[in-house]
């Protein structure tokens, strides 16, 4: 199953993929955050993705915030233009993570790839 890894920012999308036969998490880009519209849906039918799973910022004291909002109206607008199931993860702390992690990769791809990680993580228990 091709899974792709979203965390949704202000400026950037960073993206993340798995193939979940071989199970290694891999970056796989970003895109400008006004760009996503036509670029997006078209990655996701070209890569043959089975699903979309989109990190949700959830505050320190687990309360939906702004970029809660931002991030669920975003969810809504894709849902429009793919057919692929979408799932949430929680992504308290993945900046923090991916600031921490050493390579060349951008720090919007590392989230992506941790809220990816959770994701399977998650389905693995």
């Amino acid at each position: 199953m091709n899974v792709l890894g979203i965390d949704y920012g202000k400026k950037r999308i960073g993206l993340a993929w798995v193939d979940t036969a071989l199970g290694v998490v891999l970056p796989y880009g970003r895109l400008e955050t006004g760009d996503w519209r036509m670029e997006l849906p078209k990655l996701i039918r070209e890569e043959k993705a089975d699903s979309v799973i989109v990190g949700l910022p959830i505050g320190l004291d687990g309360q939906e915030n702004e970029n809660t909002k931002a991030v669920r109206k975003f969810v809504e607008e894709l849902k429009k233009s793919i057919v692929v199931p979408v799932e949430f993860v929680d992504e308290r702390f993945t900046s923090r993570q991916a600031d921490q992690m050493g390579g060349e990769v951008s720090r919007d791809e590392k989230a992506a790839m941790l809220i990816l990680q959770s994701y399977l993580d998650k389905i693995k228990r």
